[in-house]
């Protein structure tokens, strides 16, 4: 998968930024604050139709102006197309090739990106809703059926814990639709643990093999918590399981008036050595895990969608000393995958990394190739 060019319309700091890619490494060099992340996150959006920055979409529009496009052309599997959204305060307009597409989850599948950046840290140190937010960006990017089920989960979730206090407050309400609703939310939930756990199995099949080239260290992997017991992830297993859980626990969700038990509270952990790196790993630990996470995924997006994913890497030499910022070049620069970097100088990189790259200087909202 390649993207060969890129264009930001009011968006940020650009007015009307347009710039050709290269089909391997892309990297924007300029200091801080000048707008290197911002191309980074227009593509993210462009892909994912959201920002991987939380809380900031609001001033994605550029002062004084009302709406913001973004836009480029991709190729993916020899299928070129031209993505373009169009934003304004309160809408989205997702158009593929001129058309209009009204669902996201007919969209997201024509870009994938996987994104590292420092606040990744985040991904290991912070809640867990942070580390389900990651796994359902990933797999929504590979699978339609996934982001359809999820989206009805979410739905039937938000009915559930409506009625739950209509319960509550109402002694003679009907309890048969409860179980209605409850049967229906397990069976959006059976799928969501299964992909969730397929996904992170993936994962857990090459993670420790890149930690140990990057870092030289090895024992690193990822451990699934859903927040039931879960020992067989066979279908009729887990509906079985959660049945019990709902049925066990009805009195505890009434007075809560929510649903407590579900695969909207699962989580995961890093594990090094077998101890959650969470508590006993260093900062530098916890940073190459999530590194070595992204890098993991690469080879499952390959298998599922039968091309490689745009990796967009920000900030990321700044987090590695020299001999590791050149083992995962060494990853990134090949052939077959696009690197878009941002990075405040080119200090202590190999050269034979950058002959083939695309060097663009950045200052105030200003992008030249050099």
């Amino acid at each position: 998968m390649k993207i060969s060019k890129i264009n930001l319309v009011n968006f940020r700091n650009y007015s009307n930024m347009s710039i050709s890619l290269g089909s391997k490494m892309n990297i924007f060099v300029g200091n801080n604050a000048q707008g290197k992340t911002n191309i980074l996150e227009g593509i993210t959006i462009l892909a994912l139709t959201k920002s991987h920055r939380i809380g900031v979409n609001p001033n994605i529009i550029m002062f004084d102006k009302k709406k913001c496009k973004l836009s480029g052309t991709v190729k993916k599997n020899k299928i070129i197309s031209n993505l373009e959204i169009e934003i304004t305060e309160d809408n989205k307009k997702l158009k593929v090739n001129k058309k209009n597409i009204n669902k996201v989850m007919d969209y997201i599948s024509y870009l994938n990106v996987i994104i590292f950046t420092p606040d990744d840290l985040e991904i290991v140190k912070g809640s867990p809703s942070v580390r389900r937010n990651l796994l359902n960006i990933e797999l929504s990017q590979i699978s339609k059926q996934y982001i359809k089920y999820y989206n009805e989960y979410n739905k039937l979730l938000k009915t559930r814990n409506e009625y739950l206090k209509v319960l509550f407050n109402n002694n003679i309400a009907d309890e048969n639709y409860l179980d209605i609703i409850t049967d229906k939310l397990i069976e959006k939930a059976v799928f969501i643990y299964q992909k969730r756990k397929e996904y992170l199995d993936l994962v857990n099949k090459n993670i420790d093999e890149y930690y140990n080239f990057i870092s030289g260290d090895s024992g690193l992997k990822i451990k699934y918590v859903p927040n039931i017991e879960i020992t067989d992830y066979d279908s009729e297993n887990i509906r079985k399981k959660l049945k019990h859980t709902f049925k066990k626990n009805y009195l505890k969700e009434l007075n809560y008036g929510m649903t407590i038990y579900g695969p909207h509270r699962d989580d995961f952990i890093f594990e090094y050595d077998n101890h959650d790196l969470k508590y006993f790993g260093s900062q530098g630990q916890q940073k190459l895990a999530v590194l070595s996470f992204k890098i993991s995924e690469i080879p499952i997006f390959n298998e599922i969608c039968e091309t490689e994913p745009v990796l967009l890497l920000d900030d990321i030499f700044s987090e590695l000393d020299i001999k590791k910022r050149n083992k995962l070049l060494e990853i990134v620069n090949k052939d077959d995958i696009q690197s878009i970097i941002t990075t405040t100088d080119l200090k202590n990189i190999n050269k034979k990394y950058l002959e083939d790259a695309f060097i663009y200087k950045v200052e105030n909202g200003l992008v030249e190739r050099k």
